[in-house]
């Protein structure tokens, strides 16, 4: 079945992944490598990462119990450091293929899990115009891989799920929506992830 409207998460999709600034973060400090991945999948519904998606805590908050968590995995990690990594850069082959699906009359959605409302001025949100709906975590009190947020996203995009493709680069993410009937495309390599995308969609981005 060819898709007939697309989702797309942000960090690590359209914007470089924060986990490849996570390792290089690693390095630099002397730190056990993936120690920051390790703290994140630990509780991960209730942790100082979901708390803070959520908008259940503010920044300090957040470095309170990360902190703390860091020192559970035996390790002390600047909590303000690691926020820091967070910000990506857009994907030039990512931005053409939203301008590719978005000229060939396809319905965009952005779905993504974050720290506070993007800015909609800028590089950042001349890419966030690309898209005929947001949701994001941090507005709507919910987040990945909880499934009403998905729902939400697919709702507002107008879109029934065996007709919309998802892109996501955790695999955590991609099974709520596989379970809902999307067609699901995990993203390592953002070409093989185009690729597979051009061939659901019928329009070639790449």
């Amino acid at each position: 079945m060819m898709m007939t409207a697309v989702l797309f998460d942000f960090g690590g999709v359209v914007l470089s992944s924060p986990l490849e600034a996570f390792d290089a973060y690693e390095r630099e400090q002397g730190l056990p490598a993936g120690v920051i991945r390790r703290i994140n999948t630990t509780d991960p519904d209730d942790n100082a990462w979901a708390r803070l998606e959520r908008g259940q805590v503010d920044g300090d908050g957040f470095a309170e119990l990360f902190r703390a968590e860091a020192a559970a995995q035996g390790v002390s990690i600047d909590p303000y450091a690691v926020l820091g990594l967070l910000v990506g850069e857009p994907r030039p082959v990512m931005v053409q293929a939203l301008h590719r699906l978005s000229g060939a009359g396809f319905p965009l959605g952005l779905l993504t899990n974050n720290i506070s409302p993007m800015p909609r001025e800028g590089e950042f949100g001349e890419v966030l115009a690309l898209f005929d709906s947001i949701v994001e975590s941090s507005v709507e009190g919910i987040r990945k891989p909880e499934p009403a947020i998905y729902r939400r996203a697919l709702e507002r995009l107008g879109a029934a799920p065996d007709g919309c493709a998802y892109l996501d680069d955790l695999g955590a993410n991609l099974k709520p929506a596989r379970a809902m009937g999307m067609h699901t495309i995990k993203v390592a390599d953002p070409r093989v992830a185009l690729a597979e995308l051009s061939e659901v969609t019928g329009i070639d981005l790449i």
